[in-house]
């Protein structure tokens, strides 16, 4: 089962601003994730966000996370943060 990966504004400015070589990264972790967005696994580091909604997850990426919830067979990606930024506002 494959899912479909759309991508937010906020997400595409932040992702323009990375360097090139975790950008690569993150394409990898996303195309990862098409395959399943809520299995853990290497290169693609799943995990729930408490308190969301909707239900939101993270993937880790070095020291980005890729923010995204899953709607029907669609994965929303809605925000890339560097690790110190937290997830406070996400609610």
């Amino acid at each position: 089962m494959s899912y479909k990966v759309l991508v937010s504004k906020t997400f595409q400015q932040k992702f323009n601003k990375v360097q090139q070589n975790t950008r690569k990264k993150i394409k990898a972790s996303l195309k990862e994730l098409q395959k399943d967005p809520y299995m853990s696994r290497p290169n693609c580091d799943v995990k729930p966000l408490k308190d969301t909604n909707p239900k939101k997850h993270r993937v880790r990426v070095g020291e980005y996370r890729i923010i995204f919830f899953v709607s029907d067979k669609e994965i929303k990606v809605i925000d890339l943060l560097k690790r110190e930024k937290g997830y406070g506002r996400l609610d």
